[in-house]
């Protein structure tokens, strides 16, 4: 049996250069061993923690399992990695299962955290030889900020101009006016602020895009216990509206519309999706992400849409609203309580709102017409 590669110093973490390696007295053979990856030039990495690997195993798909059997540790292994992170996240943003399963097979929110995984897990490789001046743009910083948006696998590393952009093996250049960008620390790395990369976007992607990609930006995040956590923001909207106006670039329309239609509130791109399309049909403007509470002030649930003239709520839910048992023991409790308060809920997944004939808006439209011949 071939000998199992001799371990590495603990001070040379989890992704190193070639050079400080050797620093530490580690050879140059151990250094080409297959265990460990060759992200970018001049940069070894650790393959994934074992037990991480083995309390993962059951809900790896196919690249990270057949990674951990073989010790593959090459930059095709990196970008199968992120490559069928973002394949599910499409397929799952689409309507459909990772293998052409239900809608809610692959849950969206799951696999861009696999998508922001293997993308930061990159990006600290690459951080080990970026240039002093160099940070993270684009599609790799909206992953890293947590955005619903894909992601190529390839990192996008930008500089001010009118210095050099960086070129290598899976790295994509890209040179910014510097009144297109303010540069933040996140995570140990530099990157540009989450409106400077949304406005950046701007160049590629769609109006609806851009909502959806912007409604998470100004997303107040609430904490366990439901109280809304507004130092997690990752941006107002007024900063939105100043990054769009810091001058003339490929988008800037396309933006400004954006704007419009951009709202705090929004906790999935579901969500975001619903709404625009809600508006098309002509529905009033809803309230968003509003804690529901009873006659005597006590909470009974937050709820993501809210029609206050008609009672009536509307709850876009995931597969896991299914597959949790207390989960769902707590909506029947939760729908019960509103009924009792005099709510009427209308309950959507993604195939109401994605599927071939998207439904959602007229389910709510008729509900919110009925509710409004009451007496």
């Amino acid at each position: 049996m071939p000998r199992p590669p001799s371990p590495l110093p603990d001070e040379l973490g989890d992704a190193f250069t070639r050079a400080d390696g050797l620093a530490a007295g580690v050879t140059a053979r151990r250094l080409r061993a297959k265990d460990l990856e060759s992200p970018f030039h001049g940069v070894r990495q650790r393959p994934v923690a074992e037990p991480r690997r083995a309390a993962a195993s059951a809900r790896q798909p196919q690249w990270a399992a057949e990674a951990t059997r073989t010790g593959e540790g090459s930059r095709a292994t990196e970008a199968r990695r992120t490559g069928e992170a973002q394949r599910a996240a499409e397929a799952a943003r689409a309507g459909e299962g990772t293998h052409g399963d239900a809608v809610e097979s692959s849950p969206p929110l799951a696999v861009d955290r696999m998508t922001r995984k293997a993308v930061l897990r990159r990006a600290r490789a690459y951080r080990e030889v970026m240039a002093e001046q160099a940070f993270f743009v684009g599609r790799s910083a909206a992953v890293a900020y947590g955005l619903p948006i894909a992601h190529s696998g390839e990192l996008e590393v930008g500089v001010r101009a009118p210095a050099t952009a960086p070129r290598g093996r899976g790295i994509r250049g890209i040179k910014v006016q510097p009144a297109f960008v303010h540069v933040r620390d996140h995570e140990g790395l530099r990157m540009s602020s989450p409106a400077s990369t949304w406005a950046m976007l701007g160049r590629e992607l769609s109006v609806r895009e851009l909502v959806i990609v912007g409604d998470a930006v100004v997303r107040i995040p609430r904490d366990d216990r439901g109280r809304p956590q507004p130092d997690e923001q990752l941006a107002t909207i007024a900063q939105l509206q100043r990054a769009v106006q810091a001058g003339p670039r490929r988008g800037v329309e396309r933006l400004r519309e954006a704007l419009v239609h951009i709202r705090v509130g929004s906790s999935s791109p579901l969500e975001t999706e619903y709404r625009l399309d809600a508006a098309t049909a002509g529905l009033p403007e809803p309230e968003l992400d509003v804690a529901i509470r009873d006659r005597h002030g006590a909470l009974l649930g937050v709820t993501e849409v809210v029609y206050r003239e008609q009672r009536t709520l509307v709850e876009i839910e995931g597969d896991h609203h299914r597959t949790d048992k207390r989960q769902w023991d707590r909506d029947i409790e939760k729908y019960a309580a509103y009924v009792a308060e005099g709510w009427e809920v209308v309950r959507l997944t993604a195939r109401h709102i994605r599927g071939r004939h998207p439904r959602a808006a007229g389910m709510v439209g008729d509900v919110l017409a009925r509710r409004a011949q009451r007496p």
